[in-house]
């Protein structure tokens, strides 16, 4: 939800309740951290973190016994917090605290603390701002270090020492690089500076958390800003080093080719603007994470990347695996569009045939539309006349796309024969004969030889099942 100021924000009914509870028990209660940055900033945020001197968790529950309804408390005792819904709004809460921490884990050693010890806690100065509760200043807004001014700035900086944040908790750094690319910020330089000192910090890090904070960098409006800082930084090496592979230009007989990692960022800012599809940005991300293994260079033909598909698709999983990313369907879906990302591009260099259209449609099924982002996106040559062109192919590919569909219905086509009344049809068990014939059904169906129908199948199956000696069943 987005206010349109503080005024509007303290009017509200969560924050009038907030304020009664705070009132009432005589606490010192603040909302703190990210809901306050993006008030500020006019964003929208339904999630209130409330930092309590005392129990957070006393206060959720007294809070919960002045809602309608009393909604149900969800008390997390390892870590002190608890949270309830409100409405559209997701309240957490905790008692205020001071950490400290060893350098073998980003797991702090808590105590009690104050609201003064919690701000300083706090990874950046854009989220330590905290607007009060308690009824002598309710709405004033506490700013121990400048994060206001660093809102203005449109800078992320840390608190204190950035050394000292960084290496209580590395994960920080890979956050830094995370606001600057959802808010479009600089990273103060010193904090730049500490990060690009204390990459190896990461490794301390558990992958599922470096991948969180990825994920988020690429769901963002503009994620090549995150890889860049990621890259200049050192920080993608540690764990994403096929992407820093791409990177660099080489040149043979006064012949270069393109820079494939900042290529691969404009396919991704491209797939950006035209989809919000986590996994269809992946797709962009690893559509030529193959070319380092496959770049030939040939005299006659200059630089070639010959395979890089198939290799990328085989590389997929593995880099799944590693980055603790999903191995289900949404694996596979990247793993189709990177086998699949050449196809269309390559019927814009020709008149395209109902059959290859067909084929492609067959192949890519209901992604195809996701395909064809990734496929126009790829198109980033600076050659103006070039791109021109592709582009008026592109359309003329998408034309006879929906054309062909609309006509056979190919999309997740299931072929009219069955194995099942192969075997009936000719008498004949589980075989080689069959697989044969159901390809060469499926292949003549998608060449244009028959039509996509049970007639024209059933009656050309008969004729192939005569070609290798079977015969249709008596009635």
């Amino acid at each position: 939800m987005q206010f349109k100021d503080k005024d509007e924000v303290l009017k509200s009914d969560v924050f009038q309740l907030l304020h009664r509870v705070a009132t009432e028990e005589s606490l010192d209660a603040y909302v703190i951290g990210g809901f306050v940055r993006d008030l500020i900033l006019s964003r929208p945020c339904t999630d209130i973190d409330v930092v309590v001197v005392g129990s957070g968790i006393d206060f959720a529950r007294k809070l919960s016994q002045k809602i309608e309804g009393k909604p149900q408390v969800k008390v997390f005792k390892t870590y002190g917090t608890a949270m309830l819904r409100f409405r559209q709004w997701e309240l957490e809460f905790v008692g205020a605290r001071k950490e400290s921490y060893s350098r073998d884990s980003r797991k702090p050693v808590v105590e009690s603390g104050t609201l003064a010890d919690d701000q300083l806690r706090r990874d950046f100065t854009i989220n330590a701002l905290a607007i009060s509760l308690k009824p002598n200043d309710f709405g004033a807004i506490i700013d121990p270090f400048n994060g206001l001014e660093d809102l203005k700035r449109k800078c992320i900086k840390t608190p204190t020492d950035p050394h000292t944040t960084f290496d209580d908790d590395p994960l920080r750094m890979m956050r830094a690089i995370r606001f600057a690319t959802q808010l479009q910020f600089d990273i103060d330089p010193t904090s730049l500076a500490a990060i690009e000192e204390m990459t190896a910090r990461i490794e301390i890090v558990s992958m599922e958390r470096i991948t969180t904070e990825l994920n988020k960098i690429i769901a963002s409006p503009k994620p090549s800003i995150g890889f860049k800082l990621l890259f200049n930084t050192g920080l993608l090496h540690y764990f994403f080093p096929e992407m820093v592979s791409l990177h660099g230009v080489d040149e043979e007989m006064g012949l270069r080719h393109k820079d494939n990692f900042y290529h691969t960022l404009e396919v991704l800012d491209n797939v950006s603007k035209a989809s919000e599809n986590l996994w269809l940005r992946w797709a962009a991300i690893l559509h030529d994470i193959a070319k380092p293994l496959t770049k030939r260079f040939h005299p006659d033909l200059g630089w070639t990347f010959h395979g890089h598909e198939d290799r990328g698709a085989r590389m997929t999983p593995k880099i799944f695996k590693r980055l603790k990313l999903p191995l289900d369907s949404k694996m596979k879906y990247v793993q189709k569009l990177v086998a699949l990302h050449l196809r269309p591009i390559a019927l814009t260099k020709e008149e395209a045939t109902d059959s290859a259209i067909r084929r492609l449609l067959f192949d890519a099924g209901d992604d195809i539309d996701d395909l064809m982002i990734l496929c126009k996106s790829d198109i980033t040559s600076k050659n103006e006349k070039k791109v021109k062109k592709y582009l008026k192919n592109y359309d003329r590919v998408k034309e006879k796309l929906k054309e062909v569909e609309e006509k056979d219905r190919v999309r997740n086509w299931q072929p009219p024969i069955s194995g099942e009344l192969i075997m009936n049809t000719f008498e004949i068990k589980p075989s080689k004969e069959v697989g044969v014939i159901k390809n060469r059904i499926k292949e003549a169906i998608l060449d244009g030889e028959i039509g996509n129908n049970l007639e024209e199948a059933f009656a050309f199956m008969i004729r192939e099942g005569e070609k290798i000696g079977l015969k249709q069943k008596s009635e």
